[in-house]
This record gives C-alpha cells, sequence and structure tokens, in this order.
C-alpha cells in the first residue's frame, strides 16, 4: 500500500493513483482512531470542495468515521476550509476535515486535519495520525450506508456555508461596502468560494464562479500567472477598485489594484496591520512565516508590536494564535489571519477587510499601499517555482547546508536565515530565499528589491550560480 505523509499542509495525492478510496478508507481510520483516544465525546466536521469526487471522497470518510461510532457532521455540497474550521468552533466538535487539494492542479486531491480551535491540527497530533495509518483496508465501506448512520443519529447534515456567511454579516459593514462608489471584483478560480461573495455583494463582478471540477486545467493557486484572466479584465473595466481572488479552498488570497496590477501577500500583511492597528486601535502579535519580507518585522517594531518569525506552514502560525494575542498572522503564499476570527487562513475574509478599509477611509489600494511605503518604503517581490530533476533538486539543498553559496552573481550574501529553508540577506532592501516545496516536486525560490526588475535580477542570477537553466 501507498505510504501516506501529510506535507506542509495535509496529505495531497493525484486522484485515481494513490488518492483512491482504499487510501481515503486507511487515513480516515487513522484519524478517526486517533480522535477516539483524544476526546470523551468524539466528533468530527467534514467537508469537501470542488475536486473531482469530493462528495464521495467525504461520505467514504464519513462512513469509516461513523463505523467507529464518532458523530459526524457532514457538510451539505461543497465548502471552503476556513467554513470546516469555523465549523468545529460553532459546533464545538473534536476536530475538523477537509478533503481539498486546495491550490494543487486539478489532478489531485487531498486531505486536511482541523483542530477543535478552528485551525490547523498541531504538527505533533499530525504526526500521532500519521504514525497509526494502517497498511492495510480494514474496513468495508461498500457495505455501509450514509442513510442507516443518518437514522442512528451518528451523521448529520450541517450547512457550513449558511454558518459562515452568518459570522460574515455580523463582523463587516457590508451595506457600506455595496453602497459605497467603489465597485469590487472576484475571482474564484472555479473554487469553495465561488457562493459567498455573489449572496453578500451580489453587484460585484464575478469571474470563474461556478464548478468546474478540472478548473479548466489551471492549479487554482491566486498568483499573478494564473490570474491574467482577472488582470485583464480589471484593465478593460477601468472602473474597479480592487479585485480579489481566492485559491481551490478559498483560504487563500490573490489582490488586484484598480491598474490590474498584482499585490502581493507581504503588501496585504502590511495593509491589515495598517488597518487594525493604526485605524482601528487593535494590539497584538504579529507572526509570519520564514519567507516573508522583513519589513513587516520593521513595521512591527516602529509601532511597538511584538513580532515572530516562524516555520513555513501555517500550522506554525495557528500554534501561536491559540494561545497568545495574535493582530495578524501570515506567509507569502496568501495565507492569512487576524484577530477577531477563527486561527486560520481565510481568503475571502482578508478581502472584505481591505474591501472596508478602502470604502471607510475613501481611498485607493494604491493611496492605501504608497502610506505603507512612506513607513517602510517601495519595495517589489517576484517567486519562481523551479521544476528540475530530484537529483538537481538535492544537490543545490546539499550546498546550501554546505554553506556553499557566498554570493549570487553580483549580490554578496551579509547573512543566512535558516528558519526554513535558507534565507540570503543581501542588502538592506534585498534577500534571496531557497526552499523545496513540502507538497510538490519543486524548488521555490523568492526574491525581494527596491523593484520587480531588481527582484528578477536576483532570481536570475541565483539560477544561474544554481546551475539551473
Amino acid at each position: 500500500m501507498t505510504k501516506i505523509k501529510f506535507g506542509t499542509d495535509g496529505w495531497r495525492a493525484i486522484i485515481a493513483k494513490e488518492f483512491t478510496v482504499d487510501n481515503v478508507i486507511r487515513i480516515s481510520e487513522a484519524t478517526g482512531s486517533w480522535t477516539k483516544s483524544n476526546y470523551d465525546k468524539p466528533s468530527i466536521v467534514l467537508g469537501h470542495d470542488c475536486r473531482f469526487a469530493g462528495e464521495m471522497f467525504a461520505e467514504t470518510a464519513a462512513k469509516v468515521f461513523a463505523s467507529q461510532g464518532i458523530k459526524v457532521l457532514l457538510a451539505k455540497n461543497f465548502v471552503s476550509t476556513p467554513m470546516v474550521s469555523l465549523g468545529c468552533v460553532k459546533y464545538n466538535t473534536s476536530i475538523g476535515v477537509v478533503v481539498t487539494a486546495s491550490h494543487n492542479p486539478p489532478s489531485y486531491n487531498g486531505y486536511k486535519l482541523k483542530g477543535g480551535f478552528g485551525g490547523p491540527l498541531s504538527p505533533e497530533h499530525v504526526q500521532e495520525v500519521e504514525d497509526i495509518i494502517s497498511d492495510t483496508v480494514n474496513i468495508d465501506v461498500a457495505s455501509l450506508s450514509i442513510e442507516d448512520f443518518v437514522k442512528q443519529g451518528l451523521i448529520e447534515y450541517v450547512d457550513l456555508e449558511e454558518l459562515y456567511l452568518d459570522a460574515v454579516r455580523k463582523n463587516f459593514d457590508l451595506e457600506a461596502i455595496a453602497n459605497s462608489d467603489m465597485n469590487f471584483a472576484y475571482d474564484a478560480m472555479y473554487g469553495a468560494g465561488q457562493n459567498v461573495l455573489k449572496k453578500l455583494l451580489p453587484e460585484m463582478t464575478f469571474l470563474h464562479c461556478d464548478e468546474n471540477p478540472s478548473f479548466m486545467g489551471q492549479a487554482p493557486e491566486p498568483i499573478d500567472k494564473n490570474l491574467q484572466e482577472f488582470s485583464q479584465l480589471i484593465k478593460s473595466r477601468g472602473n474597479i477598485a480592487a479585485g480579489l481572488a481566492t485559491d481551490g479552498d478559498a483560504d487563500r488570497i490573490g489582490l488586484y489594484n484598480s491598474n490590474g496590477e498584482f499585490v502581493d501577500s507581504h503588501h496585504i500583511m502590511l495593509l491589515l496591520m495598517h488597518y487594525l492597528h493604526k485605524t482601528k486601535g487593535l494590539g497584538g502579535k504579529v507572526v509570519v512565516a520564514a519567507s516573508t519580507t522583513p519589513r513587516v518585522g520593521r513595521l512591527a517594531e516602529m509601532w511597538g508590536l511584538e513580532f515572530d518569525m516562524v516555520q513555513i506552514g501555517f500550522k506554525y502560525i495557528a500554534a501561536q494564535m491559540v494561545t497568545e494575542d495574535v493582530l495578524v498572522g501570515g506567509e507569502e503564499s496568501g495565507g492569512i489571519a487576524i484577530t477577531g476570527h477563527i486561527p486560520e487562513r481565510d481568503g475571502i475574509w482578508m478581502g472584505l477587510v481591505l474591501f472596508e478599509f478602502m470604502v471607510k477611509s475613501g481611498k485607493s489600494l494604491e493611496d492605501l499601499v504608497d502610506e505603507i511605503y512612506a513607513l517602510v518604503g517601495e519595495f517589489k517581490y517576484w517567486r519562481d517555482d523551479l521544476h528540475l530533476s530530484e537529483e538537481l533538486k538535492q544537490e543545490v539543498i546539499a550546498n546550501c547546508k554546505a554553506d556553499k553559496y557566498q554570493s549570487f552573481g553580483e549580490y554578496q550574501v551579509q547573512e543566512v536565515q535558516t528558519i526554513d529553508g535558507f534565507k540570503y540577506i543581501l542588502s538592506e532592501d534585498e534577500w534571496l530565499m531557497i526552499r523545496p516545496s513540502g507538497t510538490e516536486p519543486v524548488l521555490r525560490a523568492y526574491a525581494e528589491a527596491k523593484t520587480l526588475d531588481g527582484a528578477k535580477a536576483i532570481l536570475k542570477a541565483a539560477k544561474a550560480e544554481l546551475g539551473i537553466g
């Protein structure tokens, strides 16, 4: 049988190759056993996103849990990851499970574990589940009936989307957003967030807000190269103040300004700090992943906010959000959370915060970014996902560990940070980071400079030094 291993954020595998009913049975049996051994009255909230056969895989997991005597709250229809995490809190369940491969290509599906607190299950607990995954399939799911479990009260259908909509209505001034003279747009990338904003702000401009399990062949990751149709839409309309995009399970954010220019997560985190702290007067710690711009730390220091940098993987940020007062927690890949909500990434929630910031201040996204630049300086960022052989990938990482790289072309290394991967500080305003992906066969290379051309020049020099064409 396939060895099932959890990566940075859950288990991901190709549908019908490794992501099969049998393997979902195995991972669900271990998840259920772990839950039973840790909770007196075990319960699990369970949902799936828009991917192929998501409902079948979720029902498979539900049958396994119910056969173990665990109460299952099963989502009606597809849901986002934040909806399941919120469901954990609202229904007070032991854990949550989401059948999703998040931003991965359409051929993938996956399995995420959530804690009862409404965020990623801790790495230690995830490891405990992984350690007890059986090598054999021990439950005959085909002989089990969802209807029978519903009658027994072991499976109950719940409307997690409506639960989420209620939370949004209570926390945002939707009337102000709807009645402002600013027009907004949303690209769901055919993902699980596609219904939410249509129900909350129906006058918005919508793109890819319908079901398409193939995502038109495009990985639903909200990065600039995947969102060119959305960018062109904003440019062609000429009257859209900002555009929001979310990934396959709607926990990651992508953002565009009125010119159709991509606004990366580093800028989004700084904007959130600006609104929550300087405008709304909220305090708390700022926690970011190692691939984030140092300017977030500088702004936190400037404003007297505690700051911490952690390993990549939102679970490390969530762990602090559960025990401490965290104002903003985020990572470069678009996963961001804020105080007053669940300790979970939520692309739609973050987008609404920014829309509200714009409407309440009466300022454009460009103006608000300029206010940030006035504090920390202008900067641009770029990331390359390098698809290379496993042999070369391992060679590069070995060289990084051996401290082989003292320069990349004209760029001299001033300092190396190894919280996660290898972050080479080149100057006060420039850095390069090299890190293997935890869920995909790629080597990620990140760079920041004062200009976009500068960031791309760093990456070009890095690839030459690493021997990558």
